[in-house]
């Protein structure tokens, strides 16, 4: 009895199967490395932000702890360097500054017919 397939012809469909099963599998590696891929590039910009972050106050700390940054405390609430006298200037009370208002300049009459012909031929922007 004579089988009506024969046998290359079924092994290579099993072939072809195996082959459409092994790219689909490969396919969703791929999808799936991208993935991965797109994601450490978020996790390294959030990383460099971070970084950048503990830079800036590693920065303000030192400057903290700086003379520089003792001295301008001082100076902002009214302490002085041995040596300087410290002048504190109190506004007088009553006199109050009249504020005078920018000068109008007047606009300039125009007789009827430049207006017109202005308004027919002028310029426009």
């Amino acid at each position: 009895m004579k089988l009506p397939v024969q046998w290359k012809y079924a092994a290579a469909a099993v072939g072809l199967v195996l082959l459409v099963i092994l790219v689909m599998d490969f396919n969703r590696r791929l999808e799936s490395m991208n993935r991965r891929d797109e994601q450490l590039a978020i996790v390294r910009a959030e990383g460099t932000r971070v970084m950048q972050t503990q830079e800036a106050l590693l920065t303000q700390v030192a400057y903290a702890g700086s003379d520089a940054a003792a001295a301008e405390w001082a100076y902002d609430t009214g302490q002085a360097k041995p040596g300087e006298t410290l002048i504190q200037i109190i506004p007088g009370g009553g006199a109050t500054p009249t504020v005078t208002p920018p000068p109008v300049e007047a606009a300039a009459e125009l007789p009827n017919w430049q207006v017109w012909w202005e308004l027919f031929f002028g310029e426009h922007q």
